[in-house]
């Protein structure tokens, strides 16, 4: 077995972030479920965007998030996922690629436009997001390169991606690829509304493909409809190698073959919520890939957390190497 030659791979919806601040009227006028998101269309998305107070543009993407803050911690990292070949697909290719992440996707020819995701965020730090496709839908098992997943020590599959048509193929690709190079696959399960609306698939590709897992409290209590957060945990246990759930301020609880670490959250300011996970997941990614121990792998991704809800936007502002000591 060849020596992987990148961290993470990551694999996930391309799509460019319009944040703004508005409040909870706005949301509620609008019929928008206060932090979860949602699919819109083209209307939705136009009428939507003119209503917003201005926002920052980023590129964006929960996957392509982890990549970007596990680059910024030095791990080697690349990214699949689809854009079009329109201004905005040149926005992300270039700020991801500034980030320090290999995107090697060809983008869409002609079609649907690039991804957008339209996160209001309120007062307390919430974000409530609406997104809109575009190209993603488009991506499939053709866009997996089974070269570049098995130069991956980890492939990092993000939950989103479960909604396009045919991605959950690329997501079987991907994982029957990477076992088959030796290398480990990840997933996180992104959203309990996107949980809701595959949980059988979920479950499935949970049980089936997936080693290392990546889920907040509402998404693991989805998963296994319960109500009961220990329940949950006992069962993702004898489904995963390793499973790293998130519980807000009262930080993260991971689990392996027995082994059960409580990690603290850092101490921050919420402004914004928005990649929370993300980054936790990249913090532990860039430390597991380097062998460190799962409980300072949590460390890792609890300190990348709190740095980026710090701030508005889900890239990371501070040095991150430096924070992690």
């Amino acid at each position: 077995m060849s020596l992987p030659s990148l961290d993470i791979l990551g694999i996930g919806n391309a799509i460019v972030d319009v944040l703004a601040p508005t409040d909870d009227a706005f949301l509620e006028g609008r019929g928008l479920p206060k932090g979860g998101m949602q699919l819109i269309d083209t209307a939705q998305a136009e009428a939507l965007y003119a209503a917003m107070p201005a926002g920052v543009e980023s590129s964006g993407g929960s996957a392509a998030n982890t990549c970007a803050v596990a680059a910024a911690l030095g791990a080697k990292v690349g990214f699949l996922g689809k854009v079009a070949a329109d201004q905005l697909g040149q926005v992300f290719a270039h700020d991801i690629k500034a980030a320090g992440v290999h995107f090697p996707t060809a983008p869409l020819a002609s079609g649907a436009p690039t991804a957008r995701c339209l996160i209001l965020v309120t007062p307390d730090g919430q974000r409530t997001m609406n997104t809109f496709l575009g190209a993603c839908v488009t991506f499939g098992p053709e866009d997996v390169d089974a070269a570049e997943v098995a130069r991956a020590q980890v492939v990092y599959l993000e939950g989103y991606l479960f909604d396009p048509p045919a991605a959950q193929a690329a997501f079987r690709a991907a994982a029957k690829a990477a076992h088959a190079a030796g290398r480990k696959v990840a997933l996180t399960l992104s959203d309990p509304f996107c949980v809701g609306r595959h949980r059988d698939a979920f479950r499935a590709f949970v049980a089936e493909e997936c080693d290392i897992l990546f889920a907040n409290e509402a998404e693991i209590l989805a998963l296994y409809e319960t109500e009961d957060f220990e329940e949950a945990a006992k069962r993702v246990a004898q489904d995963v190698e390793i499973a790293a759930l998130t519980r807000s301020e009262h930080g993260s609880v991971i689990l392996s073959g027995g082994e059960r670490h409580v990690v603290a959250a850092q101490p921050t300011t919420v402004v914004d919520t928005t990649g929370a996970g993300d980054a936790y997941a990249a913090g532990f990614l860039a430390a597991w890939t380097q062998g460190k121990p799962l409980a300072e792998a949590g460390r890792w991704g609890s300190i990348a957390a709190a740095e980026v809800i710090s701030h508005y936007g889900a890239r990371p502002q501070a040095d991150l190497k430096a924070l992690v000591g």
